[in-house]
């Protein structure tokens, strides 16, 4: 039998460079165990994992680079054009992302952490796994500062940039969902003035439960 978990488990969520990922580091450095979504993906397929054995049996020796590890770029093209493949592949990795979150999830409940948890996914909402979360942080930024980031941080083109920010889920959609929103608009102190409230918020809550 699982051990009782005696943390709070917070999604964090927002969109293309709003900044998800600084706000991450800050919780990390306030003691919150980070959960990160992106990492779960790379490490369900390295070399010889099940669900790297799955992709190359579904998709061909082709989707591999020299070394055996996943060429993301051409796996990316086929399903891109392809919805039905790109079912195919989520069908493989979703599972697989699944049980290592929850295998972590345990991990830290027989541990005994009784702090925050954060799991940290840009498409959260847009998955519907929000709805497992005890609590839900978004970070938003205004548009302007939104398609300046994405360009200085992928050299995107200002047109291209604003198509990539267009395609995704609203933010304003996403931030009535939230328990907490932190506008990362400004400068990375008042992010942290921001974040280091919600941290005191959300630790509140915890103890304010453990208490019961």
């Amino acid at each position: 039998m699982s051990a009782p978990r005696r943390f709070l488990l917070v999604g964090l969520t927002g969109g293309i460079a709003t900044g998800k990922s600084t706000v991450s580091e800050m919780l990390r450095r306030l003691g919150c165990e980070i959960i990160d979504a992106d990492r779960l993906a790379r490490d369900v397929v390295e070399p010889e994992q099940p669900a790297w054995k799955q992709i190359v049996a579904e998709f061909g020796p082709g989707v591999l680079t020299a070394d055996g590890s996943l060429d993301r770029k051409k796996l990316g093209a086929i399903v891109f054009a392809d919805p039905e493949r790109r079912r195919r592949l989520e069908a493989i990795t979703h599972p697989a992302i699944r049980a290592r979150f929850l295998a972590r999830l345990d991990e830290l409940a027989a541990r005994g952490f009784a702090g925050v948890v954060v799991f940290d996914a840009a498409v959260m909402i847009e998955s519907g796994n929000y709805k497992n979360m005890d609590r839900l942080v978004v970070v938003v930024t205004d548009d302007a500062t939104q398609a300046a980031r994405l360009q200085q941080r992928d050299g995107t083109a200002e047109a291209e940039g604003r198509r990539k920010i267009a395609s995704q889920m609203p933010l304003a959609e996403k931030a009535k969902l939230a328990d907490y929103v932190i506008d990362n608009s400004g400068d990375r102190e008042a992010t942290g003035e921001q974040v280091r409230r919600v941290f005191a918020a959300l630790m509140s809550e915890l103890n304010a439960r453990s208490a019961v």
